[in-house]
């Protein structure tokens, strides 16, 4: 087992990230499934009711991504300090606060969801798919979050692989229940949803009875009190990454409501399309950033600088040589992925082959944009994240999604990521260059 106080070589660092890598590409699957289902099954009309709904879920769900990677900076920075009895406190205090505030956002939408669909354009018979869809996994709100804060704190226990395996529990059960509720049920977006829900189930429940039990990993769930001080710290610490998912659902809004203008519900069938192809490719570098996060903060609160820059140095490499993998993967590939989904439309399978080649060109830049915010995240550096992670997800595809249209019509839409990547870098390079002297990186 590969310990965080390790020196990590090239192979070592892939050996420890690679699981978080293929739980985040698991998980992403799954999700695919599930649209896979929907729209050959239930048809484009339920699949792009899904799609509408999903940024609203999405945002609500995004407390669990914060306290997850704010919460894994700061307990692997104490464990880094020596202080591992208050990690555990500080661990255990953060997933009593997720399971409290979780249950509260879960009600909250379950008693707007109507009024939700129709401020995101549904409208008719598409506010009735989008909010079955939207109740039903609003009830499993609590599990999803836990699951995905767990993904950050199984990396700090020393058990990526746990993780991976969780990941794929989950993942198969929804899979198998995708195709009994939907295929076999006939129960649409329901049996669709309902399945996603049973799975998030079990991604929350395994994690919590290993947890709460003895074990060999630095970390267990034990009794505490709720703290503010920490649990704020943890807020600001992770407000990057729920920064980035909150601009991202709300980006997704402002999208959809720009196909709707240009293309109809179709212009909203291939984003969707788009957004599940792009879990696969960006879950690769989340999926890195996760892994190596815990790492970088360990060596930080133990003062190794001479591991944190090897660490800075060798994820930029391996991040740079993966993206132009996958970028010539998603070109190469637009084609056979959109025929997955649409194969059954000729003229939609044409608008999303298009879509996904233009949108693709993103993939070169957003790894490098990804790692760092995850990299000051990582430093405890929750304000720094959260300008890289609010800039790249919200202001410049805000500004881009406006703009772009207006001069290359519908093709705008789709180079809008692209535009506000490349901002993004510009962004990211430069908090690299101003910190490198405080945190010893370079």
């Amino acid at each position: 087992m590969i310990q965080l106080l390790e020196h990590f070589t090239y192979k070592k660092l892939i050996r420890f990230t690679i699981p978080t890598v293929a739980m985040m590409i698991f998980t992403s699957v799954y999700g695919v499934v599930d649209g896979l289902f929907v729209s050959n099954v239930a048809g484009s009309e339920s699949f792009a009711g899904v799609n509408l709904i999903m940024p609203a879920l999405m945002m609500l769900g995004s407390v669990g991504f914060m306290i997850g990677t704010g919460g894994s900076a700061l307990v692997s920075k104490t464990i880094g300090e020596g202080n591992k009895k208050l990690a555990n406190r500080y661990f255990s205090m953060l997933i009593y606060f997720l399971v409290i505030a979780s249950i509260v956002l879960a009600a909250i939408g379950i008693l707007f969801i109507r009024q939700i669909s129709e401020l995101l354009g549904a409208e008719g018979e598409m506010v009735n798919i989008c909010s079955v869809y939207g109740r039903t996994l609003l009830f499993a709100l609590p599990f999803f979050m836990l699951q995905n804060c767990f993904q950050s704190f199984l990396v700090v226990a020393e058990k990526p692989a746990m993780g991976l395996g969780v990941s794929l529990a989950a993942g198969l059960t929804n899979m198998m229940l995708d195709f009994l509720f939907i295929y076999v049920f006939g129960l649409g977006v329901f049996g669709a949803a309902l399945a996603t829900g049973i799975s998030q189930f079990i991604g929350a429940m395994i994690p919590i009875f290993y947890f709460a039990r003895k074990n060999k990993s630095p970390l267990k769930l034990v009794k505490t009190k709720l703290e503010l001080k920490p649990i704020l710290k943890t807020c600001t610490n992770g407000s990057s990454e729920m920064v980035t998912n909150i601009s991202m659902s709300l980006v997704n809004m402002l999208y959809n409501l720009q196909l709707v203008k240009y293309a109809g519900y179709d212009g909203v069938v291939a984003y969707g399309i788009i957004m599940y192809v792009g879990f696969i490719f960006v879950g690769t570098y989340l999926g890195y950033s996760v892994g190596v996060a815990p790492i970088i903060g360990y060596h930080y609160g133990a003062g190794n600088t001479d591991e944190l820059k090897s660490l800075f140095k060798k994820s930029l490499i391996l991040l740079s040589a993966t993206a132009v993998i996958l970028t010539a993967c998603a070109e190469i590939f637009s084609s056979a992925l959109a025929g997955i989904f649409v194969g059954y439309n000729k003229e939609l399978h044409d608008m999303t082959t298009n879509a996904i080649c233009l949108f693709a060109l993103s993939y070169i830049i957003s790894g490098i944009n990804i790692f760092a915010s995850a990299f000051f995240t990582a430093l405890n550096n929750g304000l720094v994240s959260a300008v890289i992670s609010f800039m790249r997800t919200l202001v410049f595809q805000v500004a881009f999604i406006f703009i772009l249209p207006l001069l290359l019509d519908f093709n705008g839409i789709w180079l809008a990521v692209v535009g506000a990547e490349i901002c993004s870098l510009i962004i990211s390079i430069s908090f690299f260059a101003a910190n490198r002297k405080k945190y010893k990186y370079v």
